[in-house]
């Protein structure tokens, strides 16, 4: 049994620590957080390796993990279907995720308000020296802290966050809120809408308290817009106040002039049905889309998984997946190796290339928007068919 550290307590740090912790490790989540996580996020794709890796950490995968879909569809501005696909799938939310995991996961293996200041490393240990003066040591550390990684500032500086030129409004509307013509016609499907040089796509997912009966569940969206860096992308992330959150702005934060001008829009360039969704969610926020790609994972006693080494576009639908797949592997290393920096060579020798490969993937997918802004402005093409196929399918039923 070894004693390993995560640094990290959301979805991949769950799923690390829950999957080391029935493997026999003595494993301890380090959280920043001082407050609960629960209810953050939105909606989530889920696939087959999605639930491996929820069975392996001890969670519950059964009807309840999320709404089950059986097609997606394309909407023209005026409501009607453009392209429709057969294509069944489970969608559920990071909360419901959230949940799974936290739930199976012994209260004492979870420190919170430990926020990550330093790390070192000798021959045979690693610790952890907080912002509020504790420490922790173990015989390893499982980096799971973001896109804003502290642990990676620190052994890879030069891997840092790649804006994409452009944002992503999301937020989920209740079931209960929405007209019988939308219901009819997207809400039990996989929906996009698709006007020249924006992308948004929705699904049902599960409603307050993880509910999955029908009239309590809610609709999510992402809607991806141009925001060109630096003015356009400022002031979307600049409050009512005049206050810039260059790092991303809070849900609460979102400027109402901004929050009105995106739902104006929407009646401008959406289907009536997205549209009414827009009206109707109470607090839409937005976030801009970076890449974070890395070269190296593996640090002797230190190991990058998640967002603090790997952050892709959300059109594969591919991010809590591969923590998942980080996390068994991660697992199966020390499994062969031990808790020593040769368990990290092994993880970064399983997992660096399938990651680079969703990067690429997602930045493929995601290419069509990328080019809306800059000098190349609408310089790559869009096939609505192929768009509708590829988003958030498993990569190895993609084609880009």
């Amino acid at each position: 049994m070894a004693r390993i550290l995560v640094a990290g307590g959301s979805l991949g740090g769950l799923f690390a620590a829950n999957i080391l912790l029935r493997e026999g490790h003595d494993v301890l989540v380090l959280e920043k957080a001082t407050e609960s996580l629960d209810g953050r996020g939105a909606g989530i794709v889920t696939h087959k390796a999605l639930e491996r890796g929820l069975l392996r950490a001890g969670a519950r995968v059964d009807d309840t993990l999320g709404v089950r879909i059986q097609g997606r569809v394309s909407l023209q501005t005026d409501g009607t279907p453009d392209v429709t696909l057969a294509l069944p799938q489970v969608l559920t939310s990071w909360s419901r995720l959230y949940h799974l995991l936290h739930e199976v996961l012994p209260p004492a293996n979870y420190v919170q308000g430990a926020s990550v200041k330093s790390v070192t490393q000798d021959e045979h240990s690693v610790m952890v020296q907080c912002e509020d003066g504790r420490s922790f040591s173990g015989e390893l550390l499982v980096a799971s802290d973001g896109i804003r990684s502290a642990v990676r500032a620190q052994y890879a500086p030069q891997v840092q966050p790649e804006y994409a030129g452009y944002v992503a409004w999301r937020g989920v509307c209740d079931e209960s809120l929405l007209s019988k013509f939308t219901l009819d016609s997207v809400f039990e499907r996989f929906g996009f809408g698709l006007p020249p040089g924006e992308q948004l796509i929705g699904y049902p997912v599960a409603g307050a308290g993880n509910s999955t009966q029908r009239g309590k569940r809610r609709y999510n969206f992402v809607w991806y817009r141009p925001a060109v860096a630096p003015d356009g992308l400022n002031a979307l992330l600049t409050d009512a106040d005049g206050k810039l959150y260059p790092l991303g702005i809070p849900p609460n934060k979102v400027a109402w002039r901004n929050v009105a001008a995106m739902r104006e829009a929407g009646r401008r360039l959406l289907a009536p049905q997205f549209a009414e969704i827009l009206e109707k969610t109470a607090l839409p926020f937005l976030q801009p889309i970076y890449d974070v790609y890395s070269e190296q994972i593996a640090f002797g006693r230190v190991m990058l998984m998640g967002d603090a080494a790997f952050v892709a576009r959300p059109h594969c639908g591919m991010g809590v997946t591969k923590a998942a797949q980080d996390g068994g592997a991660i697992a199966d290393a020390i499994a062969r190796h031990g808790a020593t920096p040769a368990a990290g060579q092994a993880y970064q020798a399983a997992r660096l290339q399938p990651c680079q490969d969703v990067i690429r993937l997602a930045r493929g997918l995601g290419a069509y928007m990328q080019s809306q802004t800059g000098s190349r402005k609408g310089s790559v093409a869009r096939s609505d068919e192929k768009v509708v196929r590829e988003t958030a399918v498993d990569p190895s039923e993609a084609t880009v």
